[in-house]
């Protein structure tokens, strides 16, 4: 990669990102496997979900043969994915039976039963958490970056991290490094210290599993172009589709509870007024070809434009 830069030569995966003026995002209060069959091939740029794993914590995290469920949308993913498509997985590995099923199942099956390519694993590391007494206390969660192809949408410098003064003098003298990306920020690694949320986390809008909006904003800065369709049929909280809103990108949300809505309603109750966001619309069990229509409508029509 730093060879091409110095030649100024892009990249196959590089894409030229375009202005967005506006952005759509889609509720759909359906079964999460139903819908996916009635998605277009090739329609998203980015899948980024965080399933159930059968830990009994309610009814939607219930299954009889946990593999058998899950296999039937690990089946799509690959199909869905535009040829230059990331897909993010939330997980963990606590497998003790054959009942639960876990991060560590999910990615047995894509390596041998789907044409999907692994490219990280990312560890997502908190201070705060559940004391315990018969095992270490657990202070991280995974997520694993699964890839359609080896020409995948990633965008380093939207999620770069700051050098401290010290340390980026140490790297400006590093003949390796390239001096402009120095300016731009460090590599945050696979290993991202992202709290968690507490109880009266005024972030909290009622969901029991939601995540913190920085993780999932640094997933959809760097795996999906502005403009881009992000998809997350396990959305629960909303935060996928708040983080797009936010970030210029379309969102389709499926869930098979009724409560998304109202999640995602109380997500956008806390953006503050000072925030610069895009005009959106959003649509709740609106056809899906009609919304898909719009959302490229969008995204085409600009980059004719340019």
């Amino acid at each position: 990669m730093n060879a091409l830069k110095k030649s100024g030569k892009k990249h196959r995966a590089d894409i030229q990102p375009i202005g967005v003026e506006k952005t759509i995002h889609a509720l759909f209060i359906q079964d999460a496997v139903e819908f996916l069959k009635t998605l277009p091939d090739q329609s998203v740029q980015l899948v980024l979900i965080d399933p159930p794993y059968n830990l009994d914590l309610d009814y939607w995290d219930t299954f009889d043969n946990y593999l058998q469920w899950a296999k039937q949308w690990l089946d799509e993913l690959y199909r869905v994915m535009a040829a230059n498509a990331n897909c993010v997985i939330f997980g963990g590995f606590q497998y003790q039976d054959l009942k639960k099923g876990d991060l560590l199942e999910i990615l047995h099956y894509t390596r041998h039963q789907t044409k999907l390519r692994f490219t990280n694993l990312i560890i997502w590391y908190y201070k705060n958490g559940m004391s315990a007494h018969r095992f270490f206390a657990n202070r991280h969660e995974e997520a694993v970056w699964l890839t359609k192809s080896k020409d995948y949408y990633f965008d380093l410098d939207s999620v770069r991290v700051p050098y401290d003064e010290a340390s980026k003098k140490l790297a400006l003298r590093d003949k390796r490094l390239v001096p402009e990306n120095i300016e731009k920020g460090k590599n945050p690694t696979n290993v991202w210290e992202i709290g968690r949320l507490n109880g009266n986390s005024t972030e909290r809008v009622g969901h029991p599993t939601q995540k913190p909006l920085e993780i999932v904003r640094r997933f959809i800065r760097s795996l999906s172009a502005p403009g881009a369709i992000v998809l997350d049929f396990f959305a629960g909280s909303g935060t996928t589709g708040r983080a797009c809103l936010e970030e210029g990108r379309h969102s389709i949300l499926v869930d098979s509870e009724e409560k998304l809505v109202a999640y995602f309603d109380a997500h956008l109750k806390q953006i503050p007024d000072s925030e610069p966001i895009l005009p959106y619309e959003i649509f709740v069990n609106h056809p899906l070809e009609d919304v898909l229509k719009e959302m490229n409508l969008q995204y085409n029509s600009l980059a004719k434009r340019d």
